[in-house]
């Protein structure tokens, strides 16, 4: 009998490893809960609360086909090991399948794991399956990782005209023999994570059935039109599907085939929504082989060597006035709130928030980083760290560090009408569109009127704030 152990894979459709765990004998499923290991990768409680949920369905849809899902937990993935030997031994189980993820703790503990399964003859196999490319498959001439993410994607379409028409859609897998194992209750919380109030449940709904129909949406009515819309934040004109690819409900490959039958069986036609949209799984898969490459990204460390030693500012209020939003500039304090609110944020705000503190604040991207993956539903290690680290300029190629966004210009281009930050700013609401984006700057105001605005004036002024930065990138 097989093994098959659930991680950020949780569906049944299109999942390597599940598919060869039961291709040539019945299996058992195994998912480990991991507290303590959960706190210390900064986890948010929205997105275990997405992964118990989606757990209880991936319960009931295993059962359908006799597969019995067991729950264990360990503290901490060194204790992994044990747990999976014990139930490899209990079960007569002759081989553990998984599939691969990327971060350096991940792959020391799949070491610790198969180590341990060889010594008695299990073999573990850690499957391709989160990515359409290998990580290690794609490198330069000189036999290294690509730095470069334009470089990186041009190998990558490439290869896509060949992958486009042989992509390996695994199916559900059969319904096998009654074992004599029964599934395991998943919990609906776990110790250190708050409950997620219903209506922010609501808005993240499991099942794979939930995340083809977004797909399937997202596909039919916006992504022709992905390349015009996707940077305004109050049109629902991204996919959202980050969420659903980051927990493993959806792969990869069903995103690429769901766009390759929107263009007529071609990836690559000239459709310019589809194109910017696979540019965006590109920069998704980019951030990965560079995580897989380069273990120090995921041990807080910047890319640039040289960046180390950046002089950020250590300043509590102004973190805490960001982290808030209450920062005096709208379009920041808008995105925030809808962070903390629904545990998602536009892409395009991310660049903004992000920029803004680790240049017009210059506080540690780290800290930035640690407020997302608190907070993001769709937190993923490889792409939070990958797009902090190129707000901040210390990263592979990152954004230069003198390109710094204007807050205000950034709103006033991609919020015109202040539809957005009406949306979380209600006491904003009142303003006309141009107010809305820069409330305290209107001469035309009466200074009563200024005194009654119950909202924060600017906690920096745009201009000085940014020749600091550029003053401290030019010191190093």
């Amino acid at each position: 009998m097989n093994l098959m152990w659930f991680r950020t894979d949780l569906r049944l459709h299109d999942n390597t490893a599940l598919h060869f765990a039961q291709k040539d004998s019945d299996c058992i499923a195994l998912f480990i809960i991991s507290p303590k290991q959960w706190k210390f990768h900064d986890d948010a409680d929205c997105k275990v609360d997405f992964w118990l949920r989606q757990l209880q369905q991936l319960c009931q849809d295993l059962d359908d086909l006799n597969i019995p899902l067991l729950i264990r937990t360990c503290e901490l993935w060194e204790d992994f090991t044990d747990t999976i030997f014990e139930l490899c031994e209990q079960h007569n189980i002759q081989k553990v399948h998984c599939n691969q993820e990327y971060g350096f703790n991940e792959m020391q503990r799949d070491q610790a794991v198969a180590k341990k399964l060889s010594k008695q003859d299990i073999d573990f196999e850690a499957h391709h399956d989160r990515l359409l490319f290998p990580v290690g498959s794609i490198k330069n001439q000189s036999n290294e990782y690509y730095k470069v993410f334009g470089a990186f994607k041009k190998v990558c379409y490439e290869r896509l005209d060949h992958l486009q028409h042989h992509l390996p859609i695994y199916p559900k897998p059969k319904k096998q023999n009654k074992l004599k194992i029964a599934s395991d209750t998943v919990p609906h919380s776990v110790d250190g994570f708050a409950p997620i109030p219903q209506s922010r449940q609501n808005k993240w709904q499991v099942g794979e059935t939930e995340a083809w129909h977004r797909l399937d949406t997202f596909i039919d009515q916006h992504i022709n039109q992905y390349h015009i819309e996707r940077d305004f934040p109050a049109f629902d004109s991204t996919s959202q599907l980050s969420t659903y690819l980051n927990a493993g409900l959806l792969s990869i490959r069903q995103c690429l085939k769901a766009a390759q039958i929107n263009t007529d069986g071609d990836l690559l036609s000239g459709n310019e929504g589809v194109r910017i949209w696979l540019d965006e799984l590109l920069w998704r898969e980019f951030y990965s082989h560079l995580l897989y490459g380069f273990p120090k990204l995921s041990q807080h460390q910047p890319f640039k060597e040289e960046t180390i030693h950046i002089a950020w500012r250590d300043n509590d209020s102004d973190l805490r006035s960001w982290q808030n939003g209450e920062t005096g500039f709208p379009i920041i304090d808008a995105a925030m709130r809808q962070l903390k609110h629904t545990g998602w944020m536009h892409n395009r705000l991310r660049m903004i928030v992000a920029m803004f503190l680790t240049k017009n604040l210059l506080i540690d991207w780290r800290s930035g980083e640690q407020w997302f993956m608190q907070h993001l539903i769709d937190g993923d290690l490889a792409a939070n760290n990958g797009g902090w680290q190129w707000s901040a300029s210390t990263g592979t190629d990152s954004v230069p560090y003198f390109r710094i966004f204007n807050p205000i210009t950034q709103s006033k281009k991609f919020d015109p009408h202040g539809e957005f930050i009406r949306a979380w700013l209600p006491e904003l609401a009142h303003l006309d569109e141009k107010a809305i984006h820069e409330p305290y700057k209107s001469a035309k105001k009466s200074s009563e009127e200024i005194d009654t605005l119950d909202y924060p004036k600017p906690i920096v002024d745009l201009k000085q704030s940014r020749q600091r930065a550029l003053d401290a990138f030019k010191n190093l």
